[in-house]
């Protein structure tokens, strides 16, 4: 189904919702790096250039973090506060406008119900779904709020009354998932292991904002209800597993590191395992250094930012729900059942499609940029490791980096930031496409073929 507009000759322009959640995407990122190429932007007084100015802003709005030049040194308050616009608008942009799309075709039901494995949601208007992103939008400002003021008290003792600014923007960093810091240097968090006002703080907004809106619509509804939907279980469930087992991880492998966990107290460790397992799941804050970190953790924070966080979430990679339904599945068909049960409910075979096909589709995105920039890139970093850490976190908009980004050649920087974009609509898009699609139906009855696989 497709949406009609009128044009300057009065001719109407049909566009599928997927293409208008690209076009408004690629019209942000162009607003934002035109006014990031302006000699206003820049500290140095002078225009960066626009490829770097594409990277940015194309790391903003898709709210990655990955970045060529340091935010803090390179940015005056004017280019700050356009990175800033670009993540309220790139994460909280992605949530409203899928909302409205997905409810504007007819489907009666919300972004979540593309992503539901069996249960049913609540029949919606358009009137309903524009109270809701309103709501959406206040509690997004509210939380955002609070968490800068949480910030302050840290920041303000360090920083003076700049505290409060440093506040805001990381607040709102942290909730959009985008991983942008003005610490300075490029060292994002690493100085405030032992700060726990900080580090839970930014790791909370994290997690909330990677939740998603309907999530918290259920869970606020849950009062009334007394129920969630399967879709929440399986984002709480997953969610507190692959926080825990991952700080878990990261504590054990990097305890006796001396680049990283080595010399800090065994709280700043601990805070540090579990800031390090929420920030890979698409923040893109770090308060360890990547590079130095060992190449069994290096492939951990891989995974976990293939993952990444929830639908209609803040957040980026292939998501949870993806990720669990699948291994539901593998679970099932191991114990030898036909049918994917997840929490007592049978999981439709078009949900396990859907998700064998985005898993396909991501994968293979990572493995052939991996392979090209392998190709392209020379030099004492670049390793397989290195290069898929980067290309993954590009793609699953996380903004973790071992540090080579600055240093790639142009043809790596646009791939990557072609990455990032499709990172950030391509999934979600791809998803709205198989859900909202047209179904045809037809009386041709095709005999089944055998074929072999495993």
């Amino acid at each position: 189904m497709k949406i009609a507009f009128l044009s300057k000759n009065n001719k109407i322009l049909n566009l599928a919702p997927t293409r208008i959640i690209v076009l408004s995407f690629a019209f942000l990122i162009l607003t934002g790096t035109l006014l990031l190429n302006l000699p206003i932007a820049s500290r140095s007084g002078k225009s960066i250039g626009f490829l770097s100015a594409l990277f940015t802003a194309t790391s903003a709005s898709c709210v990655t973090g990955l970045v060529v030049v340091d935010t803090m040194t390179q940015w005056t308050v004017f280019g700050q506060l356009v990175i800033l616009t670009l993540i309220q608008a790139g994460g909280l942009g992605i949530v409203t406008l899928a909302t409205f799309f997905s409810v504007l075709l007819g489907r009666k039901v919300g972004l979540k119900g593309m992503l539901l494995a069996q249960e049913s949601i609540n029949h919606f208007s358009f009137e309903g779904v524009v109270r809701l992103v309103r709501r959406v939008v206040v509690v997004t400002l509210a939380i955002e709020t609070v968490g800068a003021l949480l910030l302050s008290i840290s920041f303000v003792p360090r920083y003076g009354l700049k505290g409060f600014y440093y506040g805001i923007f990381h607040a709102v960093s942290s909730f959009c998932n985008a991983g942008f810091d003005i610490i300075g240097d490029y060292r994002s968090l690493t100085g405030f292991n032992n700060d726990p006002i900080v580090i839970y703080t930014v790791a909370g907004l994290i997690i909330i904002g990677g939740l998603g809106f309907m999530v918290w619509k259920d869970l606020y509804e849950y009062r009334k209800n007394k129920s969630l939907y399967l879709h929440t279980k399986v984002v709480l469930i997953m969610t507190a597993c692959l926080i825990f087992f991952g700080a878990l991880f990261f504590f054990a492998f990097e305890y006796n590191n001396p680049m990283t966990m080595g010399n800090l107290n065994f709280a700043g460790k601990i805070n540090a395992a579990f800031f390090h397992s929420v920030t890979c799941r698409t923040a893109g804050f770090n308060s360890l250094p990547t590079n130095d970190m060992y190449e069994v953790s290096k492939v951990a924070s891989i995974i976990l930012m293939f993952i990444g966080a929830a639908p209609g979430s803040t957040g980026g990679g292939v998501k949870v729900t993806t990720f669990g339904v699948i291994l539901m599945a593998i679970i099932c068909q191991i114990k030898g059942s036909d049918d994917t049960i997840v929490l007592k409910k049978k999981v439709p075979h078009y949900t396990i499609n859907k998700a064998l096909a985005i898993i396909g589709l991501s994968l293979s995105l990572v493995v052939v940029l991996s392979t090209v920039l392998l190709a392209v890139e020379k030099g004492p970093m670049i390793n397989v490791v290195n290069i898929l850490y980067e290309a993954t976190s590009a793609f699953g908009t996380v903004g973790l980096s071992t540090g080579i980004t600055p240093g790639l050649q142009p043809v790596s920087k646009v791939l990557l930031t072609i990455t990032m974009f499709l990172g950030r609509v391509g999934p979600l898009t791809f998803a709205l496409a198989l859900a909202l699609r047209n179904k045809k139906h037809t009386d041709v009855v095709y005999p089944e073929g055998k074929i072999v696989v495993g």
